[in-house]
């Protein structure tokens, strides 16, 4: 219950942080896709290219996944593993691209249907029973930025 909660918190703040109107109809609608995101958290929506070529993520949001990226390299080359440091740090990028989102249209689409799940990844190793089960999550969200290389720039 606590996991569904935290991830409808990191939804709605997203998609709050992305928008410029609070409206009424955009209110509903928010929460129609928030109840849709929830159904559906377990299952990676399939991202689709820009016509056949990767979409283009605006510079001051690239920054803050290219910085997460690093983080998560520089983790993968170290011996004492600190998951719970390294959740917070990621933690902190989500933050700072979700608070600066500008992205717009398609591409936004898209992005989420990468952000979403990656977002719900990042809680996993702080929560890992063992040091097994967080290396296993570590290595679903080094997967993840493989799949974010594939349909982004």
């Amino acid at each position: 219950m606590k996991k569904i909660t935290i991830s409808i918190t990191a939804i709605s703040l997203f998609l709050f942080s992305c928008s410029n109107t609070f409206n009424e109809k955009s209110k509903q609608k928010t929460e129609t896709v928030t109840q849709e995101e929830h159904q559906h958290n377990d299952e990676m929506q399939t991202i689709e290219l820009n016509n056949g070529e990767k979409w283009k993520v605006d510079a001051n949001m690239i920054t803050h996944i290219r910085n997460t990226e690093n983080d998560i390299i520089s983790f993968s080359t170290i011996e004492q593993k600190d998951h719970k440091s390294l959740v917070e740090k990621l933690q902190s990028n989500i933050d700072l691209l979700t608070s600066n989102c500008t992205i717009k249209g398609k591409a936004h689409d898209e992005l989420h249907k990468w952000l979403l799940p990656y977002i719900d990844l990042v809680k996993e190793p702080s929560e890992a029973k063992d040091e097994t089960e967080a290396a296993k999550e570590f290595e679903i969200i080094q997967t993840s930025f493989t799949t974010f290389n594939q349909y982004f720039q």
